[in-house]
């Protein structure tokens, strides 16, 4: 059974950091791809960010591209989100998803909770 669990959200001001976590089992980790997405209350699920199996290759929404980083850890089954300059628009919960193959793609499985980030003044 795929199980995948968010972690590293919170209540922050604009400007700061978060680095989010998501916690891998079930599955061979390192052979799939990954990705992360976002819904903000009201609105949809919005794809934020992708990565191939191996890392080599990443892929990122518009609205985030330079301000994230997506990363894994395969040895520990660890998939990662750096976010950094938040901004209030950026408030969501967070969830991440495995995809059905290697590559970076931007659709997946969730199979998790997510974790809620919340930029405020």
């Amino acid at each position: 059974e795929v199980q995948l669990v968010e972690s590293g959200g919170g209540s922050v001001q604009p400007g700061e950091s978060l680095k989010l976590s998501c916690a891998a089992s079930g599955f061979s980790f390192s052979s799939f791809g990954m990705s992360w997405a976002r819904q903000a209350p009201g609105k949809e699920l919005e794809w934020v960010a992708s990565i191939s199996a191996t890392g080599a290759n990443r892929a990122y929404s518009d609205s985030v591209r330079a301000r994230f980083t997506i990363s894994r850890d395969n040895a520990n089954n660890i998939l990662y989100l750096q976010l950094n300059n938040l901004a209030p628009e950026d408030t969501a919960l967070y969830y991440c998803a495995k995809a059905s193959g290697a590559f970076a793609s931007k659709s997946g499985t969730r199979a998790g909770h997510g974790t809620q980030v919340t930029v405020s003044s």
